[in-house]
Parts: C-alpha cells; structure tokens; sequence
C-alpha cells in the first residue's frame, strides 16, 4: 500500500476486517482470500480478501481503474487469480470454472436481450440456455414474470419496453435458473428513478429468499441500500463494512459519494503507467 493510500485507509474495526475478514461460517458464501492479478507490470488487484454470507446485499465499489471489473471477472471465473484463492458457491474460481458460472447469474449494464423475441420467448431461451427441463420451464417463465413485475406484457416484443421493465427481463433471464449468487455490473443505469426503487424492491426480495447479490454501481445512494461494501482504490481493498461503519472511518465525509468522489479525484491525478487496477 502506498504513503497516499494508507492516508486515507481507515483505521480501528473495518481496517482489522480488511486484513482478517470475518471467519468462515456454513452461510459462508464467497470466500476471497488474498487474491492479485496482474496484467504484465500492472498490478490490476493486490492482496484482496473478504467473504460474503447467504442473503447479504454486498456492493463492490470504487472509481474507474479501481480493480472492482477485475475482482468481479475472478469470482464469476472468468480469470483465474496469479495469487491468492477464492470461491463461489463451494467452488474454486480457478479449478471449477464450470460449476462457478452453473452456480451464478450475472446481468451486466449492456445484457443481451433479443428485441425482436417477446419477454415470454426471451425467458423460454435463456431457460434453455441454463438446462431448465421442459417440464418445469413454463412455471418458471410465469414465477420470473410475476416476480419482475412483467406479468402482463409476457406477449411483447422485448425492443419495445421501456428501460425498466428491460432491466426487471435482463434480471430475470439471469436468475430463471435461480442461482445461490447473482452479480449486478452497474444494473440501474439510465432508468429512472421510479424504475430504480422497483428494481431494489425486487433485488431486496430476492436476497429474502437467499439468494446472494453482489453489485457494482456509481450510484452512491443505491449503495447505502448495501448490507455491506468494499470500495477498491488502485487494486487495494481500502474499506469493508456496512455503509454507517465505512463511512465513521472517513473523517470529513458525509456520504458514501464523498468518499468515492475523492478516492476518483486522488485517481485521476495518479500519472500514467504508475500502476492500478482495471
């Protein structure tokens, strides 16, 4: 950790956690340990740990080339760590691959809609995707509706939606199969304030039910609906606790936002080539 960075790291409980996360439990469901990944001198994240319960709402946050994309393509076992282990639902991020991406839905900002296929149809081709038998899809397709407020549209063509009810269809073709975990990349941007409460009521329901949530988002008042956060600058894990917690160990910030304004702003001044996460 560089002189600026352990400036502006807090101290006392949440900086204890970031070095010993809390223990393992049976509701355990992500374990990172110390993970790094370089991208030839690039140290895209260094030494990062945390685990994620069962049903927790956890916000992975930090400015553009904070390390968060990165961290996030390792638990969906897309990259595997240069050091450094972790887990996702039981498995090994590195070593079982397969079952990590069977065991996770993901719904990024630019997920893959078919316009011109109705919301029933792009629910019966994503179904088909995760290998839901015939005999169940159906239901699954009237439960997904039903739960993403889309019940009354099922015969409308996906391209003409309007964002909202895009974004509750992305989340719904990535949970149709009802992963333990699902991972949100910046999953309200560009819809309305309205169809963002909506959103969170569904998501909030969701990890009611148990499912886990892992989000990414700019949005500084959507992360103080996180049960917990960790916000990455320059690949460090600099903070990890519950919005209050993280926030008492900023002295002079008011908000989640001031806090992520200035770890962008110190960022931004960092010269090129000087290293950083991605």
């Amino acid at each position: 950790m560089t002189s600026s960075e352990r400036r502006h790291a807090p101290d006392g409980p949440v900086a204890s956690e970031l070095t010993r996360p809390r223990p393992a439990t049976p509701d355990t469901v992500v374990d990172v340990a110390g993970i790094t990944r370089r991208f030839g001198a690039v140290v895209a994240v260094s030494k990062v740990s945390f685990r994620i319960r069962k049903g927790e709402i956890f916000g992975i946050l930090g400015p553009n080339g904070s390390g968060k994309t990165t961290t996030i393509r390792i638990l969906c076992g897309l990259l595997a760590p240069d050091e450094g282990s972790a887990s996702v639902a039981g498995f090994d991020v590195a070593r079982e691959t397969e079952s990590v991406k069977s065991s996770i839905g993901y719904m990024s900002q630019a997920f893959g809609l078919y316009k011109d296929l109705t919301v029933n149809e792009n629910l019966r081709f994503y179904g088909g995707l995760y290998s839901i038998p015939d005999a169940e899809l159906d239901e699954r397709i009237r439960t997904t509706r039903e739960r993403m407020h889309l019940s009354e549209i099922g015969g409308q063509l996906a391209g003409t939606l309007s964002g909202g009810q895009k974004q509750r269809l992305a989340l719904g073709s990535a949970t149709i199969h009802r992963p333990p975990v699902v991972f949100l990349d910046e999953p309200t941007a560009g819809v309305d304030p309205a169809a963002r409460r909506l959103f969170w009521q569904i998501i909030r329901g969701l990890a009611a039910d148990g499912a886990t949530i892992i989000v990414t988002t700019h949005y500084m008042d959507e992360a103080e609906r996180f049960d917990r956060l960790a916000f990455l600058s320059r690949g460090h894990l600099i903070a990890l606790g519950d919005p209050a917690g993280v926030k008492s160990r900023f002295p002079g910030a008011a908000s989640l936002e001031d806090i992520f304004v200035e770890l962008q702003q110190r960022d931004e001044g960092v010269p090129n080539g000087t290293g950083g996460g991605r």
